[in-house]
């Protein structure tokens, strides 16, 4: 016979409740995000300003649900992102549209990064997973870590009512040591965007553009805020 599972009681509760809890928020004057976007940042939707102003406690955790709308990717592309297994797999590998997704947002200890983990479902097998790390530090003020210590510093801008993060440089960290890389050697611009299309739905998407290849990938998808 196995042995019991033992908790106390209510402790499930806590976590069942989880989803129903209105959570925390930072005022606009002490968002990071509010920051780095400066007067650009009252362009965007509310909907959007709530996303962002969102305070992550150490421990919980934010999740979004939806479905992959579009996904397209070059012969290069689909290479590239082959290749960047490497370093996690950070683009999509296939190109399944109305499969799920998901995403889920959690923060370190001292506030000032969170971790995103990306999960998209395939027609076949299992579903892709993608970890990374965003910390507001570097020049620009937010920089993606990847893995195997490649990163990317970010800048935000606001376009249309749209949030966007785009690709300033790539580094490479080892240790204390950080390492600009040189244009010749970066896969292209990236663009992550989230436009709030209402009724607490979002589109996230993601282009990396190259400045002579074209479009490498592009991918798009809904999603709807969690309930509070």
């Amino acid at each position: 016979m196995g042995a019991a599972i033992g908790y106390a009681p209510g402790s499930l509760a806590r976590y069942a409740d989880w989803h129903r809890v209105a959570a925390p928020r930072w005022d606009d004057a002490e968002s990071p995000f509010a920051r780095l976007l400066g007067e650009r940042w009252l362009f965007l939707p509310p909907a959007t300003r709530r996303r962002f102003l969102r305070k992550i406690r150490a421990g919980a955790c934010v999740s979004y649900l939806g479905e992959v709308a579009e996904c397209r990717m070059s012969r290069v592309g689909w290479l590239l992102a082959q290749l960047a297994r490497a370093i996690g797999a950070p683009l999509p590998l296939g190109m399944d549209i109305g499969v799920s997704a998901s995403v889920s947002v959690t923060a370190d200890g001292d506030g000032q990064g969170q971790y995103w983990t990306r999960q998209y479902g395939r027609a076949q097998g299992f579903p892709q997973v993608i970890h990374s790390a965003k910390r507001f530090a570097g020049p620009t003020g937010i920089e993606e870590y990847l893995g195997l210590g490649v990163g990317i510093a970010l800048r935000l801008e606001e376009d249309g009512g749209a949030l966007l993060f785009v690709s300033d440089h790539y580094f490479l960290k080892l240790g204390g040591l950080r390492v600009k890389l040189p244009g010749w050697a970066m896969p292209g611009k990236l663009t992550v965007g989230h436009i709030d299309i209402g009724d607490g739905r979002f589109v996230f998407s993601l282009d990396l553009v190259h400045p002579l290849l074209g479009e490498l990938v592009h991918q798009l998808c809904m999603f709807a805020d969690p309930a509070e």
